[in-house]
């Protein structure tokens, strides 16, 4: 793999990790395209820690909250009563707020997890067009969770939520495993699971990218059986440069996913994903 080739790649990862468009399966895609033949899955777990970096820059306040919270929760110390309220914000605007986020991560994370594992398993086998049949499911998700949405949004608003409930925790867990296949965008997944299980709209994009951190690092730590490959068929020079690439477009895609959020217009996507899925079936 040339520089250049990993450069490409960095910016796919970058763009399509958190627009709701699938960036193991572009990445698939592209490496076929480019004739990359048994890159390494570490490489593309590679690509996801540099955007990751961008999920802890835009989310830092958020997480140190949490940490904090988490902190105060095992040492049995009380929350300083001066931050007891902020703005209402769902995922970590009071103690109970805190405590039930971190404890749906938690479970979030262990469904992933064990999803997650058998996926991985699958994953090396299956086909570009399985990729592209991904595209059509993730359409499908964010067309479904819009309509729902609108018809949860026209009914009387329940009193602001504290935290997230043990089966959003679920609801999102599942769709974040289902994430995890090649096609299947990992962001529209979980997004998509919130809100059909209720989740104000902000928040589930918050808890979404929030939840990717403990999900991502699960993977790399998994998969570092493999950096040997990565060094002998790569190279850490394009590694770098390839991360680089994916931090820098990932934390301007990420800042421009969160506006489209709070629109509501995650729905937009699908006419990039139906076309692109039923061309890579007929053609790929």
């Amino acid at each position: 793999m040339s520089t250049l080739h990993s450069i490409y790649l960095g910016i796919i990862q970058g763009i399509a990790e958190f627009l709701p468009i699938s960036s193991s399966g572009h990445l698939a895609i592209a490496q076929n395209l480019f004739g990359l033949e048994e890159v390494p899955l570490l490489f593309d777990i590679f690509l996801h820690l540099a955007t990751l970096l961008a999920v802890c820059i835009v989310f830092w306040k958020k997480i140190w909250e949490l940490l904090k919270c988490f902190g105060r929760w095992i040492t049995k110390r009380p929350r300083p009563e001066t931050n007891e309220s902020v703005n209402n914000e769902i995922l970590t605007g009071t103690e109970k707020a805190g405590r039930r986020t971190i404890i749906a991560i938690i479970v979030s994370t262990i469904i992933t997890g064990v999803i997650g594992i058998v996926t991985s398993k699958l994953i090396p086998d299956l086909s570009v067009k399985f990729v592209c049949a991904g595209f059509l499911v993730t359409a499908a998700l964010l067309i479904i969770s819009g309509i729902i949405e609108k018809k949860n949004a026209a009914k009387i608003e329940n009193p602001v939520q504290e935290g997230v409930s043990l089966k959003q925790s679920i609801v999102i867990g599942l769709m974040q495993g289902l994430g995890t296949l090649p096609g299947i965008s990992r962001s529209g997944s979980t997004i998509s699971g919130a809100l059909f299980s209720k989740l104000d709209r902000k928040a589930a994009g918050d808890y979404s990218f929030i939840i990717s951190i403990p999900a991502i690092l699960g993977a790399f730590v998994l998969d570092l059986k493999d950096l040997g490959e990565v060094s002998s068929t790569i190279g850490m020079p394009q590694v770098l440069a390839g991360c680089i690439a994916a931090f820098i477009t990932g934390f301007i895609s990420l800042k421009l996913l969160m506006k489209i959020i709070r629109k509501g217009k995650l729905a937009w996507f699908s006419a990039y994903l139906i076309p692109a899925g039923i061309l890579g079936l007929i053609f790929l």
